[in-house]
């Protein structure tokens, strides 16, 4: 593996709470290399969203970033970076596809004005250079009949189209790295392998990395490289897409995949992780998901889990893992 062109260091962000700050975001490090896919998983309210948005500097105020984090992309702190440096990376160098397409765009422009607009605020092209722009990414990512889709507006457009154009957006600039925040939200399952396709095309073919949001371990399987599970604003388990759904350590990865409606169990009762993702502000002590593990044990209430490496490329924070690999268990 190439060494990472993203990596993101001790990523903590808090809002203003009781008692000061409130961390939603605590202490969160990931890498992802070139051409790479990496899925972000875990419930909602983890602080996967929380985190894309720190990449690309969007955090709603009064959030912010905490003193001590770090996000370097080609060789440079974007924490760091002037404003119009930074208005200059995203779209550029880094693309974003938000959750709701329909809130995303604009209602009363056409989206073909829309997309030519995301491309004159980088390009410095012709009207007509950027038009013709514009019918090369609809026609890249698959929608129909790009003249005549070029002049409508988003309420025109199906769920997937609509997805299809922002998706077309982002990639405007043929960006090095491509945020998609649970892209096939709301899509039905013909329309989601479509989006999930396109995705995996278009990686291959650009050579474009992505970070991908997501709650679905069936997403995850489709187009993941490697997974990053999140869990109360912390990473608690990461390894390859094979390793994570084949052989799970941290006991919440192993939940979330035991929870996935299975063929075979029809009829049967649905697993489930038993509680609620702890408010921020109101984590457990120790492990924070020692509330609603099955194998918790002294010391997981009192003690915070430590980052144990189960071979080169999976690792967990879990007091149990390392148990089991200093009792010298099989990884």
């Amino acid at each position: 593996m190439s060494a990472p062109f993203l990596a993101v260091d001790r990523l903590s962000i808090s809002f203003p709470g009781e008692g000061g700050g409130v961390r939603v975001v605590d202490r969160v490090s990931l890498n992802i290399s070139a051409g790479e896919t990496l899925a972000l998983v875990g419930e909602s309210g983890c602080g996967k969203s929380m985190t894309a948005l720190a990449i690309m500097r969007l955090v709603p105020k009064p959030g912010r970033i905490e003193d001590g984090s770090r996000i370097e992309f080609e060789g440079r702190d974007l924490l760091t970076l002037p404003v119009p440096e930074m208005r200059g990376v995203r779209g550029a160098k880094i693309g974003m596809i938000f959750q709701e397409p329909m809130t995303s765009l604009n209602p009363v422009t056409t989206v073909g004005d829309q997309v030519m607009e995301a491309i004159e605020l980088h390009a410095g092209l012709s009207r007509e250079a950027t038009r013709a722009r514009v019918m090369e990414l609809f026609a890249l990512v698959g929608i129909p009949d790009p003249k005549s889709r070029f002049a409508a507006y988003p309420h025109q457009l199906s769920g997937g189209l609509k997805q299809r154009v922002m998706i077309a957006m982002a990639m405007a600039m043929r960006p090095k790295l491509l945020i998609a925040d649970e892209p096939t939200t709301a899509l039905d399952a013909t329309i989601r392998a479509q989006i999930l396709e396109l995705l995996r095309d278009l990686s291959a073919k650009t050579g474009t990395a992505v970070l991908l949001i997501t709650h679905d371990f069936g997403v995850v399987n489709e187009v993941a490289d490697r997974v990053a599970v999140m869990y109360a604003g912390q990473i608690v388990e990461e390894g390859t897409r094979l390793e994570l759904l084949s052989r799970p350590r941290h006991p919440y990865t192993q939940g979330l995949l035991r929870s996935i409606p299975k063929p075979e169990a029809r009829g049967h009762r649905l697993e489930e992780i038993k509680g609620a993702v702890p408010r921020p502000g109101h984590w457990p002590s120790g492990c924070r998901f020692h509330t609603r593990c099955p194998f918790a044990f002294e010391p997981c209430p009192t003690k915070e889990p430590v980052r144990t490496s189960v071979s080169a490329t999976q690792a967990a924070s879990c007091h149990l893992v390392a148990r089991e690999l200093a009792q010298g268990a099989r990884p």
